[in-house]
């Protein structure tokens, strides 16, 4: 038992070290690397099967060690953890020593001031060593040092000191290394998002359930039923571009109600998100949603507004139409098995005068086209398999199920109508604007902030405070007493020197003293005398405290 518990103890030492800590925190900036090179599943599924479909032998591998996974992934948790737990252990007994250090009087005078980097005679003066003292203390107290008046017998020393604020900083800064910690493991436990492409219009507004969102992510300690409840619509977006295409204004005007509230109206720009009780809607994005009308064979219309998700700056937007009730069995409304329609392609805002028609050359709606591909067969849309809704069915096309209509691509402009080869027609009748919404809370946030502005105000601290003591020793003297002086940086600081040659400079004009050239360079008769070694070891140990 006492070989295992001298084992743990020399392990949690080993955990709480300082550098134990920074290697940890290096680990953890290493292991984030993969969350920002690889994509994520709680960001984008699609990504992530993008990925895997064209990396197909490193992605297993990668799945199996949960690279596509960061945040939640066991070994990043654990590295996670061991960092917070390392930081407690190196920080809190920190902190215990500084704060008895605040209330420890400034130690005693070392013995021979000569040791000392820095060391002058202040001079005589006429007073004694009390009041000496007195004025000293009171000159040391008027520059912000901390002093302690000991008396000796007929000697007496002023200790001062000053710089706490450095190791303050630098507590200050861990501390709020570990409150980012703790908010950040907050956030991740208790957040939420939801992302949603919202078309224009009352027909197309969302709610803030699951099945509602495209994709969406819950912290472990959150069910559904912890969403807040409200509903937001797009009632239109507007989208301004220079004659380059460079965008300058993105606005989308939303209406929103929740069941407390009666809703209102909010102008959602790309810094200007709707701050609701229990979520932030942010704008990320937006498009196009080509409205088209398919006319079957029994002349039944139905019309699809379908987004189309854009792949270059110019919103060049590729998407796909779905009507799988297209022909159906007139009388008893069954779909149909091999007659089902869809259609794919490119919707062009701009098609330019010259050059590819399936690349816009502009962002702009000024010459619209949508280049179309139609299909027909079974969409396969029965068999409960999740499919994307922006491309024509995989599965169908594989299996055959599915297939290609004969002929080229058609260009349809806005009002033009396509009629196929079996007498059905598709008419386009022109667009919808669409934004893309993130919905997210993260109540981390005020602590993560408040964390972020303590670890600069430490960091500044800790790089600008210089710790420094300072010592007079005033004896008596035939026509008074005489003042010597001594000074120790605690750290690195260049201007020592000049701080201890003006704050003597100031000590001579406060007591008043006589000082010739001699009293200059004269120490008191016991640091010139020869000092033995154990004396040596003993001052420099009274020096350090």
């Amino acid at each position: 038992m006492t070989v295992g518990l001298g084992l743990a103890r020399r392990w949690w030492r080993q955990l709480t070290s300082m550098r134990t800590a920074l290697v940890l925190l290096f680990l953890l900036a290493v292991a984030a690397v993969p969350g920002s090179v690889l994509p994520q599943r709680n960001l984008g599924v699609e990504k992530v099967d993008a990925y895997r479909a064209a990396n197909p032998e490193l992605s297993r591998w990668l799945d199996r060690l949960g690279f596509f996974d960061v945040y939640s992934s066991p070994w990043f948790g654990a590295i996670y953890l061991l960092l917070f737990t390392s930081l407690v252990g190196c920080v809190l007994p920190r902190l215990r020593e500084h704060v008895a250090a605040l209330r420890r009087r400034p130690p005693p005078a070392p013995r021979h001031f000569r040791r000392l980097p820095a060391h002058t005679g202040v001079g005589q003066s006429a007073l004694a060593p009390a009041e000496a003292a007195v004025r000293v203390r009171g000159l040391l107290r008027s520059r912000r040092f901390r002093v302690a008046v000991r008396a000796d017998g007929d000697e007496v020393t002023v200790a001062a000191e000053k710089g706490y604020l450095k190791e303050t900083g630098n507590l200050a800064f861990h501390l709020a290394l570990l409150a980012l910690l703790a908010g950040v493991a907050y956030g991740y436990g208790w957040g939420w998002y939801g992302n949603r492409i919202v078309v224009a219009g009352p027909d197309t507004g969302f709610c803030t359930n699951l099945q509602q969102f495209d994709e969406y992510g819950l912290g472990p300690q959150l069910q559904p039923r912890d969403l807040p409840g409200f509903c937001v619509e797009l009632n239109r977006f507007h989208a301004e571009f220079l004659d380059n295409g460079q965008p300058t204004v993105f606005r989308a005007d939303v209406t929103w109600s929740t069941p407390q509230q009666n809703g209102g109206r909010h102008v959602l720009e790309v810094n200007t998100p709707l701050r609701l009780d229990g979520a932030n809607l942010y704008l990320l994005g937006h498009g196009y949603a080509p409205v088209l009308r398919y006319t079957d064979r029994q002349g039944r219309a139905q019309t699809s507004v379908s987004p189309f998700l854009p792949i270059d700056a110019a919103v060049t937007s590729e998407g796909a139409a779905l009507f799988p009730d297209a022909n159906a069995d007139p009388r008893t409304g069954t779909r149909s098995t091999d007659a089902q329609a869809a259609f794919s392609g490119v919707y062009v805002p701009t098609v330019p005068a010259t050059g590819p028609p399936a690349l816009s050359a502009h962002p702009a709606e000024n010459a619209p086209g949508l280049l179309l591909t139609a299909y027909r067969g079974n969409l396969g849309l029965e068999t409960g398999i999740p499919q994307s809704v922006y491309e024509v069915p995989r599965r169908a096309l594989a299996d055959g199920r599915l297939t290609q209509l004969p002929g080229p691509a058609k260009m349809l402009r806005p009002g033009e109508r396509w009629t196929l080869d079996d007498g059905t027609t598709l008419e386009f009748l022109g667009t919808r604007r669409w934004i893309a919404m993130t919905v997210r809370h993260d109540p981390g946030e005020p602590i993560v902030l408040a964390a972020a502005v303590l670890m600069m105000a430490g960091l500044v601290g800790t790089l600008t405070v210089r710790r420094r003591r300072l010592w007079f020793r005033i004896t008596p003297a035939p026509d008074g007493c005489a003042i010597t002086a001594g000074g120790l940086p605690r750290s690195d600081y260049p201007g020592f020197n000049a701080e201890f040659a003006a704050l003597t400079a100031a000590a001579r004009a406060a007591v008043p003293t006589q000082l010739d050239e001699q009293a200059t360079d004269r120490m008191t008769t016991e640091d010139s005398m020869p000092v033995p070694d154990e004396a040596v070891s003993a001052s420099a140990d009274n020096v350090a405290r």
